[in-house]
């Protein structure tokens, strides 16, 4: 039961990360919402591991889930609304958090021995067009805008560079979980990857000068989400898929994610959805299909 539900619980939980980066920008500085999250999650953990008497790593393992934490979730999301508050169009953003999939695939195939079939490549590249369809209406013109916005930020280049290196962090957060850290409990190993990208946030925090947190009821249901849902149950699903099985197959829903988190924007915020967007969706839904049969 628990096999069956995992994907679909993990590509809704993971969706919503857009949703919720969206709804605390007018109240909390992103890295700020970040390490309050990141934080939050680290002590749930924490108390899970002592009430539940899980095993705790030692010795070098302490530092290797601290450095995974650190890759999977701080550097990725932290250097991710770094871009995007640059000037980076989310669709573009997004769009790179997408080739994670095909990155991981190619990684995995020559660390790991991981074998796609030549179905499953395909179904890969499919879910990249899928993502692409959906996220088309705001790609178009975020070049132009990041070109604006650069004036008197960091220069384009570098915001991209950045924006590559998000994408690179999580990949390799994902596939360190398939080394020996999957011997770990995944309660207290959920503990010390959270601290250590709570470590990232605080960097972050004191770097680029950020201080806003503004108390209200979207901020403090945005953090409690962020905290149990997001940090908590879906990086947890994601550990959790990649250590059972193949790590390229499980990253491959997260083709679905932007399209959902589409869908999502045009129910909360009345953003738009066309048809394109929607067989967007389907071509990434079939393209996920193909990379995850064997």
């Amino acid at each position: 039961m628990v096999s069956l539900l995992a994907a679909p619980v993990f590509v809704f939980l993971w969706s919503t990360g857009f949703i919720v980066a969206r709804a605390i920008t007018p109240y909390v500085d992103p890295n700020m919402y970040l390490l309050a999250r990141f934080s939050g999650t680290t002590l749930l953990f924490v108390a899970i591991a002592i009430f539940t008497r899980a095993p705790w790593p030692r010795g070098r393992d302490i530092g290797r889930h601290l450095f995974a934490g650190a890759l999977l979730q701080g550097v990725y999301l932290g250097t991710s609304y770094w871009a995007v508050a640059q000037g980076l169009g989310a669709g573009i953003m997004a769009l790179l958090g997408a080739l994670q999939p095909l990155l991981t695939a190619a990684v995995a195939a020559r660390l790991f021995g991981e074998k796609l079939s030549p179905r499953a490549w395909g179904g890969l590249v499919l879910g990249l067009f899928g993502v692409a369809l959906v996220l088309a209406p705001k790609i178009v013109g975020s070049g132009a805008h990041l070109a604006h916005a650069a004036q008197g930020n960091a220069p384009p280049w570098l915001v991209v560079t950045i924006a590559v290196l998000a994408v690179v962090a999580i990949t390799a957060g994902t596939l360190y979980q398939k080394t020996s850290l999957a011997r770990a409990d995944i309660r207290s190993a959920g503990a010390l990857q959270n601290a250590g990208a709570a470590v990232v946030a605080l960097v972050l925090v004191i770097a680029l000068g950020e201080h806003r947190f503004i108390a209200s009821t979207t901020t403090w249901l945005s953090l409690a989400w962020g905290i149990v849902m997001l940090s908590g149950v879906a990086t947890t699903l994601l550990v959790w898929m990649v250590r059972r099985g193949d790590a390229s197959r499980a990253t491959a829903l997260l083709f679905l994610a932007p399209p959902l988190a589409a869908l999502e924007s045009y129910l909360a915020f009345g953003e738009t959805l066309d048809v394109v967007q929607l067989a967007g969706f389907a071509v990434a839904l079939a393209g996920v299909l193909l990379a995850r049969s064997k």
